[in-house]
This record gives C-alpha cells, structure tokens and sequence, in this order.
C-alpha cells in the first residue's frame, strides 16, 4: 500500500509540474530553432501570460528570419496587443520590401488598426467607391457624379492619420467644388476628367493614413434644373408679397371709409340735432319780440324756394333724354 500511495504522489507531481511547465512546448520551440529556458516559460506562467501566444509567433518570425526578443512580445501582449498579428505584419513587410520595425508594428496595433491589413493595403491598394454626390453649375443644373478612389496605406500616417471616411468627405467636397465652379454643366459632362484633376491638385490624402493614388469617376449624370426651381419659388414668394401688401392697402382703404361714414353720419346727427332746436329757438323768438309774422312767413318762402329748387333740380333729365 505504501508503495501505491508514493507513485501517486508521484504521478500527481508530476502531472502539476508538466501542466505548470510546458515542457511540450519547450521542446517544439526548442527544435524551431528558438532558445527560450524553462524558468522563461515557468515565469510567463507565473505572470499569467500563456506561453503558447508568445512561443507560436516567435516561431513564425524565427523561420522568416526575424530577429524579435521574447520580451518585447511579451510585453506587447500584457499592453493587450495581438502578438500573432503584428508578427504577420512584419513577415509580409519584410516580403514586400517595407521598411517596419516592430515598435512601429506595436505602436500601430496598439493604436486600434489591423497593422496586418495595412500592410496588404500597402502592397495591394484599395478600392473606395464614394456614394452619389450632387453639385450644381453656374446654369444651375444639378450634377451628379460618383467616384472611385484608389487608396494605398501609409504605414507613417497609420497612427493619428484620418480613415475612409475623411477620404470620402474629401472626395465629395472637391467634386461639388468643381462642378459649383463650372459655367454649365455641359462642360462637366463633356469632361469628367477636370473633377479627377481639380481633387488631385488639392493634395486630399494630406493628413490621413491613405495615399491617395488616383480618382476615377465612375458615372456622370444630370439631375434637377435647381435655377429653375428657385426662380419659380422666388416668383411664387414675391406673388404672395405681392397679395399681402394689397390686402393691406385694401384693408386701409375699407378702414378709411368706415371712417369716413362714420364721420358723416355723425355729421348729420349734429345737423338733424340743429334742425330739433329750430322750432324752439323761432318760437323763443316771437315771445321774445325778435321775430314778426311778416318775417315768419317770408323764411318759409325762402324755404318752400328752396326745396322747389331741390326737387327741380333731382328731376332733370340725363343728357339725351327726353324730359319728363
């Protein structure tokens, strides 16, 4: 029995010590051709780093013919780096002849960017299709044009270096430049070729992590006639100015004959009103001595005279017409 107890304990040793060392592991990177200790590997496990996601890459790069320390991939994974990927990058750098040392690789991974796509990037540029963007010309006809830009990586701009996005924006900006600036859009049409020109002049890809290497216009066509369109809205705006200020002017003149009316009617309850006191002030007048029959009775001829007047005068005939 105590035999069978020692070679378990045995056994279990033995099976801590070769899951706690990765001997396995030593052995493999041992015949790649990398040197690397025991206490290495025990002491990534100690600084809970997985050996295999440092050993595998070095092994990558040792039969490329790189020459990278354990230590910097180590430290690169406890930055939270990818270690496979930018051991990738550098093999396919140093196949395409690109000068990228690993800091830089690091530094760009670290930055959030696949430093393994910029690299194909870079060696296999890339196509940026832009979406339909609309300009108008001087005549005042809409423009719409889409582009194609084909863009290679800049592995120096990579960190801190605008995206795609920017590319695109840019891109659009200079196609509704040039066909703003253009007298017709005839002239855009019968030469899509000045849109490519006038972006390249304006060196686009200045402060991105692209290089850009050529725009193609991809399709030119005509849109909306916006002149047009904004005249008849300014006809269609002056016309309504136009109502208002007559409504106004005849809104003022209602205002004003109401006025008028008023005043006259007013007029004539104060006449009406003087015509009231006549009979009295006539009959202060007899009793008082000022007024005598004699001139009583010539005030009413003098107004029998004048309303007979009146009414000849209401009864005339209109010229060409016999008379009644």
């Amino acid at each position: 029995m105590g035999i069978v107890i020692i070679a378990i304990i045995v056994l279990i040793i033995l099976g801590l010590f070769f899951t706690f060392v990765p001997v396995g592991l030593w052995v493999t990177a041992f015949f790649s051709g990398v040197r690397v200790s025991l206490s290495t590997l025990i002491g990534m496990r100690l600084r809970r780093v997985n050996p295999r996601q440092i050993i595998s890459p070095m092994i990558k790069a040792t039969k490329a013919g790189l020459d990278l320390a354990i230590d910097e991939l180590e430290a690169h994974l406890l930055a939270g780096g990818n270690v496979n990927k930018v051991v990738d990058a550098l093999i396919a750098a140093q196949r395409a002849n690109i000068d990228l040392p690993f800091e830089k690789a690091a530094a760009i991974d670290l930055a959030g960017r696949d430093v393994f796509e910029a690299v194909q990037f870079s060696v296999n540029p890339k196509v940026i299709e832009t979406p339909i963007i609309a300009g108008v010309a001087i005549d005042g006809i809409e423009v719409r044009a889409k582009a194609k830009v084909t863009v290679r990586a800049n592995i120096e701009r990579l960190i801190g270096g605008a995206g795609e996005s920017t590319i695109i924006a840019r891109v659009g900006e200079g196609i509704v430049t040039t066909v703003g600036s253009s007298q017709t859009h005839t002239a855009v049409l019968e030469n899509p070729d000045s849109i490519s020109q006038t972006i390249l002049r304006k060196g686009l890809d200045s402060g991105t992590a692209y290089e850009i290497l050529s725009i193609d216009i991809a399709d030119v066509d005509v849109g909306r006639n916006i002149g047009a369109k904004l005249q008849a809205e300014q006809a269609e705006a002056d016309k309504r100015i136009a109502q208002a200020k007559a409504e106004e002017r005849r809104a003022m003149a209602v205002a004003k004959e109401q006025e008028n009316i008023a005043k006259t009617q007013e007029m004539r309850a104060k006449v009406v009103e003087a015509q009231s006191e006549v009979p009295h002030a006539l009959a202060q007048a007899f009793r008082e001595g000022h007024l005598g029959a004699l001139d009583y009775y010539n005030l009413e001829n003098v107004k029998a005279d004048t309303d007979m007047r009146q009414s000849l005068a209401g009864n005339e005939s209109a010229p060409g017409e016999p008379n009644e």
